[in-house]
C-alpha cells in the first residue's frame, strides 16, 4: 500500500503533482517525459521515458553559444583573423 503522502488530486485541467520525494528519487525535473498506460479497469502505470544524447546536428544546438558574451562588429572579427599574419 501506498504512503498517505503519496495521495494526489486531479485538477480542473487533468493535471497531478507527482510527490517530491519521488521526483528526488528519479530525478523528474521540468521537461522530462512519462510515458502513462492504461494496465486495468482502475490502475495506471507510469514510466519515465529515459534520455538519450541527440545524435547528428541536434548535439551541437547551444554548443556556441557559451562562447558569445555580446555581438562583434565585422572589425573586431578582421583584427582577431588577422591577428596572426606578418605585416
Amino acid at each position: 500500500m501506498s504512503d498517505p503522502t503519496d495521495i494526489t488530486v486531479v485538477t480542473e485541467r487533468g493535471q497531478v503533482s507527482i510527490p517530491s520525494h519521488l521526483r528526488r528519487e528519479l530525478a523528474l525535473g521540468r521537461g522530462r517525459k512519462l510515458l502513462w498506460q492504461k494496465v486495468g479497469d482502475r490502475e495506471l502505470r507510469v514510466t519515465v521515458i529515459e534520455e538519450g544524447r541527440p545524435a547528428g546536428a541536434r548535439a551541437m544546438l547551444g554548443f556556441a553559444r557559451r562562447f558569445r558574451s555580446r555581438p562583434r562588429r565585422t572589425s573586431e572579427w578582421m583584427k582577431e583573423l588577422r591577428g596572426g599574419e606578418e605585416r
